[in-house]
């Protein structure tokens, strides 16, 4: 993600004319408003992570790949259907006779010639069996003519309608790896989903930390440029007397006028800012009511972070590395599975009928596919692929977060750094404001030192502002990219913090 960079900006008295009465009754109004709630960023953290629809969305896409991932775990066991065919046919069919009658013919002229042929005592005369052997040939044409009646062939009608209930069993044997490559690509999203519902959790964190402290940075922009317009009020004021006076002139006095004018331009804008941030940071906490933020700006005089540490540590600790390294362990699977779609299958069957015949069917059967129009090598090399470009992409996301780290360290660092200076400024700015105060008091010094030195002094105080801004969105960014921005709100508690109040 691109570190964020802040920008601080000066204070420029160039917009439009308001009352500061009524800039004043307006921010009242926003500060003791019915309802107003106060929340710190620790509470803010606990309740954005409960309630926001995103983080709820995610949690129910997690559940679901977990439901997944346990639906497969039965894959590869046997499975067993019940089925019931309910089915009506008609069937016609033309019966061959020929052979039928040939068989009758024979059968009944050797069955009579037998029995004639019992008939006749052994030992009986030879004139006798002369007469036999005549007799057996006289029945033979009644018995050819008989079963000449019978037509050589027949057309038989078969219809009929049938309800068979059966219990069907099939098992596979061997599936060359795809039951196991499935189950390993369910598991594997399961764990994905839950990385991605933590990366969300730290997109909302680091969004929550933006949202709360910009309110704080405008709080601040908008005390100091109250208390510009208090002080540019007052030198007016002062103006105003000594020109009646006749310590001053009108231009000089005019000079005044302008600045006060100008400070009270600066305050309407930062006081549309604050309101703006505040409707934000109450939309994105699903709130209406939240004014008033008990987490200041903060800057921790001691730099905890080792860059070496962050730089070695971090591929283990984030939620972004390692959910791309389960995009590749995902691409692999699928090269497996691809592999196993040319392999034979294996598998054991077998069916049972429920009715009153009860017949069954037991076997094993084999499949191979010889030509589907889908080019299986073809789909393997671009899983492969999609493996290769997954390792690439993790290495170059891996560059690009290492480029945060460095950068938001070497930020925070320096925000540290500005801080202490713009402490030992904001001494001398306070001491040059009063010095040029007396030397104008003592017509030795002109009206624009006496405004230059309080916008200097204005601008320091923003700058704090700004400067404490920059270095807790630096150190959210650090965390962030390391993976651990969730130990974030417990810098705001470390010893020896300076408070931005």
């Amino acid at each position: 993600m691109p570190l964020l960079e802040i920008q601080p900006f000066k204070l420029k008295f160039n917009l439009s004319s308001v009352l500061y009465l009524s800039l004043t009754c307006t921010t009242c109004f926003i500060s003791h408003s019915a309802g107003a709630q106060s929340i710190s960023y620790a509470q803010a953290e606990q309740e954005l992570l409960q309630s926001s629809y995103s983080n709820q969305a995610n949690q129910a896409l997690q559940q679901s790949a977990q439901l997944q991932a346990q639906a497969m775990k039965g894959l590869g066991l046997p499975r067993v259907d019940l089925n019931v065919r309910a089915y009506a046919f008609h069937n016609e069919l033309d019966v061959p006779l020929g052979a039928l009658k040939n068989n009758l013919e024979h059968t009944l002229s050797q069955g009579v010639n037998n029995k004639i042929d019992e008939t006749l005592p052994s030992d009986v005369a030879d004139p006798l069996k002369d007469v036999a052997d005549p007799l057996k040939d006289a029945l033979q044409q009644p018995i050819r003519d008989g079963v000449g009646l019978i037509p050589d062939s027949s057309q038989v009608v078969l219809d009929d309608q049938v309800i068979r209930p059966t219990v069907s069993v099939m098992m596979p044997l061997y599936t060359g790896g795809l039951t196991s490559s499935a189950k390993e690509i369910a598991n594997i999203q399961a764990q994905r989903s839950k990385l991605n519902t933590e990366q969300q959790q730290d997109i909302q964190r680091f969004e929550l930390i933006q949202a709360y402290f910009n309110v704080q940075l405008q709080k601040k922009l908008l005390d100091s440029s109250r208390f510009n317009l208090k002080a540019m009020q007052q030198h007016y004021d002062n103006a105003l007397k000594m020109e009646r006076q006749g310590f001053i002139s009108r231009g000089q006095r005019m000079q005044f006028e302008v600045a006060k004018n100008n400070a009270q331009r600066s305050e309407q804008n930062t006081e549309a800012n604050l309101r703006s941030s505040l409707f934000k940071l109450n939309n994105l906490l699903q709130s209406s009511e939240i004014t008033d933020l008990t987490t200041p700006l903060f800057i921790n005089q001691q730099n905890h972070q080792n860059l070496n540490a962050l730089l070695k540590t971090y591929q283990q600790q984030s939620s972004l590395i390692r959910k791309i390294q389960m995009d590749t362990q995902l691409a692999n699977a699928n090269v497996k599975a691809q592999s196993a779609a040319k392999k034979p299958n294996v598998f054991a069957f077998g069916e049972y009928s429920l009715d009153d015949k009860q017949n069954w069917i037991v076997g094993v059967a084999a499949r191979y596919n010889l030509f589907s129009g889908i080019d299986k090598n073809k789909n393997i090399q671009a899983a492969e692929l999609q493996r290769y470009a997954s390792e690439l992409m993790t290495e170059r996301t891996k560059q690009e977060i290492e480029t945060v780290i460095y950068s938001s360290y070497n930020e925070l660092t320096s925000a540290q750094q500005s801080h202490a200076l713009i402490l030992a400024n904001m001494q001398a700015a306070q001491e040059n404001l009063r010095i040029q105060q007396l030397s104008f008091k003592e017509d030795m010094g002109t009206a624009s030192q006496v405004i230059d030195a309080q916008n200097a002094l204005n601008t320091l105080q923003s700058d704090m502002a700004l400067n404490a801004y920059k270095y807790v969105m630096s150190l959210a960014t650090l965390l962030q990219s390391h993976g651990s921005i969730d130990q974030f709100q417990s810098y705001a508690n470390q010893a020896q913090t300076d408070f931005i109040r």
